[in-house]
């Protein structure tokens, strides 16, 4: 499905029923770049005033300054080509804003194996502080998983300023970042030098180099999103988001390894804190191809003259810089938390979609408050090659099963002994009780299904379950998310 299918898409009619029953209206606003690229003009098209009332409204619902002109324009063409949706009510003393919005498109979302699997993305979800309780967030998720879920879509996901809300719409954190502060004079390098070089280079260059780096990266990253065009505007500094806002502070560096191929780049800010120095040094992004990238890259900033302190916000929760000092209480996680919710539309497209870490089989028990998941699934990332050894496949299989199947597969007993001349044959699948949500959080191996069983959210229907799942699930490294949406 492309962006222009989902702008042109209709409104949900049963979203649309339930807010007109509260004397609400939802409308599905006009993106296409020729009704865009003239926002700033309060004279222009009804549909482009209503456009600029949206980006208002979306503003008001974040606590952000009202934007200038300037700044209108410029957001009206970064959400080109989304589906755009606004709540208005008509006899508010303000009818031409909304009094709710929200955003989506579809959007790339590496799964385990390296895969894009394609994602419903949903942003700008505001309710005005007026018209609270009324049914007006549950109409806008509800009409946007429904209008995924009807383009064949296996995913939806977000990120959240707030973690309270979204769980009640199958939502489950699947990432999660972490913010690092690192006391640079205590931090001796003692990793590996790798050969290559470090040099500085114009952000503008990173406009190809540094998108081209990024997209061999993020296939070894579970996690991450496409880089829309406007994210790397923010990023480098090229389009500020107030417009006329300093960027001169900003300073880019590339690694070429020793044959000088491209490897990583960092971008950071260096802050004087008072009159003079020490300064403090903020990481706004840093993208490794490889290892060695990732610590030529950090031994650069850790060793810069005049820096005392090292800030970086937003990075994955296992960092391997506290492995490459002398001192690992030089780094500190200062903050951890959500990042990525995942909410799961088909269970057997998304299983399908990633690859696994060992082979077994499984039935899934799945509640979906919302009914587009539920069911039981019989779920296995194994195929048998001959009469004794089985193979892990390069994404797993499932499929529902008759809802009259038994509650859970048979197994031994695990008091009676088993009887040495009986062949040993394949395990009897793991059975789980889950509800979607906690499949989305286990999804991309960032949670443990045993933790999630301690904690009283899964259920193990037969024993040991939780720990074999966990061992399908695992992935190479933690997933990560560098880019908010």
């Amino acid at each position: 499905m492309t962006e222009n299918t989902s702008t042109r898409a209709p409104v949900d009619p049963e979203s649309t029923a339930a807010l007109a029953a509260n004397g609400l209206e939802l409308t599905l606003l006009d993106t296409s770049p020729a009704n865009t690229a003239n926002t700033a003009n309060t004279a222009s098209t009804a549909n482009t005033a209503m456009l600029r009332r949206w980006i208002l409204a979306e503003s008001r619902g974040f606590h952000e300054p009202e934007p200038s002109d300037e700044r209108l324009a410029g957001q009206a063409a970064e959400i080109a080509g989304d589906r755009v949706t606004a709540v208005w009510d008509q006899t508010a003393a303000d009818p031409q804003t909304p009094v709710a919005t929200i955003r989506s498109w579809v959007m790339g979302l590496t799964v385990p194996g390296g895969a894009a699997l394609p994602a419903w993305a949903i942003s700008s979800v505001t309710v005005s502080p007026t018209h609270r309780r009324r049914g007006v967030a549950r109409a806008l998720l509800g009409g946007e998983l429904r209008a995924a879920a009807r383009e064949g879509l296996a995913m939806a996901m977000l990120t959240v300023s707030e973690a309270t809300i979204y769980a009640r719409y199958g939502f489950g954190p699947a990432v999660h970042q972490a913010d690092y502060v690192i006391d640079s004079t205590r931090a001796v390098w003692t990793g590996p030098v790798p050969a290559g070089r470090v040099q500085f280079v114009s952000p503008e260059s990173l406009l190809v180099d540094g998108r081209a780096l990024f997209e061999r990266t993020r296939t070894l990253s579970p996690g991450e999103v496409d880089r829309r065009p406007n994210v790397w505007a923010h990023r480098l500094g090229l389009n500020p988001r107030h417009p006329g806002a300093s960027t001169q502070d900003l300073r880019a560096v590339r690694f070429d390894d020793a044959a000088g191929v491209p490897q990583g780049f960092a971008l950071y800010t260096v802050a004087i804190t008072g009159n003079s120095f020490p300064a403090r040094l903020t990481l706004t992004d840093l993208v490794a191809a490889t290892d060695d990238a990732s610590a030529a890259l950090w031994r650069f900033l850790l060793e810069m003259d005049l820096v005392t302190e090292i800030n970086a916000p937003q990075r994955s929760v296992s960092e391997p810089v506290a492995w490459q000092i002398a001192d690992r209480r030089a780094v500190r996680k200062v903050d951890e938390s959500d990042h990525l919710w995942l909410r799961i539309l088909d269970v057997p497209a998304a299983l399908a979609a990633r690859s696994y870490a060992a082979a077994d089989d499984f039935v899934l028990d799945v509640t979906d408050d919302l009914g587009f998941a539920a069911g039981r699934f019989a779920f296995s990332t194994t195929t048998t090659t001959s009469t004794t050894t089985t193979t892990t496949d390069a994404a797993g299989r499932a499929h529902p099963l008759p809802a009259t199947t038994g509650s859970a597969p048979e197994t031994r007993d695990t008091a009676e002994p088993a009887d040495p001349a009986e062949p040993a044959g394949p395990a009897a699948p793991a059975a789980l009780a889950l509800t979607v949500a906690d499949l989305g959080s286990l999804y991309l191996g960032g949670a443990s299904a045993t933790e999630l069983v301690r904690a009283g959210r899964v259920r193990e229907l037969t024993p040991g379950a939780a720990a074999r799942l966990d061992a399908v699930m695992r992935t190479e490294l933690p997933p990560y998310l560098s880019t908010g949406f």
